[in-house]
């Protein structure tokens, strides 16, 4: 009985002791698995997004995961050559940090719920790297003016005039693009590397050619070259008209006012041409128009017209400027006439060179070129009977010598004929011994101006065609 005594006694002391082991044991375990579970570290084996994270904090795997995902820079190429290098932070893509701490957080929190399964084989988790997106940012650095070389337009081809002919200027293609088209493809790619839940490695955009701006018009347009056709066909016209040292020019800044051009072709407005030519005559014509003449003495003398001058023939001066323009070439000429004068320059169509006759005073002074190569004394028509001498300014046509002068009761021969209006001429009078004062008046000229026989010779020797003679009171 007292050896059963002592083996219960035994086997109660071992149970004690066993339940002691059991409780120390489970108060170690849940010592170490309280210990893990705030421990604030991932447990052995555990990875987040691939990346082993064994015994890191979440602040630990933020940094890492922060790193690695904003690590890829974006290379944006031109023709193959590098154009501009960004990375996503300068491109406005930002981490989330707070969200992202986050989904961390709520990895470890997962794991500390399951911490006896955590413990023993260890957790993959998979969380979002969230982005944040400035669009101002990305604005500013995806666009062309950033880029290593710098923005040259395209430029139209053109038709040029280069003084003598027209030709192309060829386009140029220039390297600017449109920033939105280039914004849109960089974002669409950038989306795609911040969505994918591993970290990429940096990748390279080739900018496509259709994003360049194009010239609009190449050298190859039908339009412009049949423009230059038409334009080469008239540009090297240059007519020059002469009225003396005075010059009026219709180039090409003139003539291609008057073309009108359709379907290809041109055609000159000749309504124009004569409208312009009507104006130079206008404006250079003398013949018919009033005249002031400046005297030997000084004084002006005024005629309400003038029989001698110039004057255009304007129909014909047209036609032959139309026929001009047409030859495409320079030329220089004097206009179409139909009455001219012996010289001019500009309205002046004296120039220095005439016979001035004083009526009153019977005297003629004869210049050429300015220079006075007579004077003398004459006796002019008698002043009745309708034997006076006409006034006024006149052309003298052609001289002769001899010649024969006949009236109707009369017959005269003269050495020096030089014919002004009517019958009325300049000419010696061999049968007069006398000249000037007043002769005139009781033994007057039918007409004509009476001339010592010397000074008709000097007259004669130096008068050309069409010197004009200016007769005056």
């Amino acid at each position: 009985m007292g050896r059963t005594l002592k083996k219960k006694k035994g086997l109660k002391i071992a149970v004690i002791v066993l339940f002691c082991l059991v409780v120390a044991g489970l108060g170690a375990l849940g010592y170490y698995l309280y210990k893990q579970a705030n421990s604030g570290l991932f447990f052995e084996g555990t990875k987040l997004n691939g990346y082993d994270v064994t015994g890191k904090t979440c602040k630990e795997v933020l940094l890492i995961l922060e790193k690695d995902y904003s690590a890829p820079k974006l290379e944006l190429k031109e023709k193959g050559e590098t154009a501009l290098t960004l990375t996503l932070e300068e491109m406005g893509y930002t981490i989330d940090e707070m969200q992202l701490l986050d989904s961390i957080q709520e990895c470890m929190r997962e794991q500390n719920l399951r911490l006896l399964f955590s413990l023993m084989d260890g957790n993959e988790f998979e969380v979002e790297v969230p982005f944040e997106y400035d669009e101002d940012v990305f604005h500013e650095a995806v666009s062309a003016v950033k880029f290593a070389q710098p923005r040259i337009s395209s430029v139209d081809a053109s038709l040029e005039f280069n003084g003598t002919e027209y030709y192309i200027e060829p386009e140029v293609y220039g390297n600017e693009l449109d920033d939105a088209d280039l914004q849109v493809l960089v974002k669409d790619y950038v989306d795609k590397l911040t969505s994918n839940n591993r970290p990429q490695s940096d990748a390279s955009l080739d900018v496509p050619e259709s994003f360049y701006f194009l010239p609009a018009v190449t050298q190859d347009d039908g339009e412009m070259n049949t423009l230059m056709g038409i334009y080469n066909s008239y540009c090297k016209a240059k007519i020059t008209l002469t009225f003396g040292e005075v010059k009026e020019i219709i180039d090409w800044s003139t003539v291609q006012n008057w073309l009108d051009i359709a379907d290809g072709q041109a055609t000159l407005r000749e309504e124009d041409i004569y409208n312009y030519v009507y104006d130079l005559a206008a404006r250079y014509d003398t013949l018919y128009y009033q005249r002031d003449f400046m005297a030997h003495d000084g004084r002006t003398i005024h005629f309400e017209s003038s029989d001698y001058g110039y004057q255009m023939d304007k129909d014909a001066e047209a036609a032959q400027l139309i026929q001009d323009i047409q030859a495409n070439t320079e030329v220089e000429r004097e206009p179409v006439y139909a009455v001219k004068g012996y010289k001019r320059n500009g309205r002046d169509d004296i120039c220095g060179n005439y016979v001035e006759v004083n009526l009153t005073q019977q005297h003629l002074w004869f210049y050429m070129d300015g220079e006075l190569v007579v004077e003398t004394d004459l006796v002019s028509g008698l002043p009745k009977d309708g034997r006076e001498t006409v006034t006024g300014v006149f052309g003298i046509p052609y001289k002769k010598s001899p010649e024969t002068l006949k009236g109707d009761t009369w017959e005269e021969k003269v050495t020096y004929w030089m014919p002004f209006f009517d019958g009325q001429g300049l000419h010696d009078a061999p049968w007069r011994s006398s000249f000037g004062g007043n002769i005139y008046q009781t033994n007057g000229s039918h007409g004509c101006v009476n001339l010592p026989g010397q000074a008709a010779a000097v007259i004669y020797e130096n008068m050309q065609e069409r010197v004009p003679i200016i007769l005056y009171k």
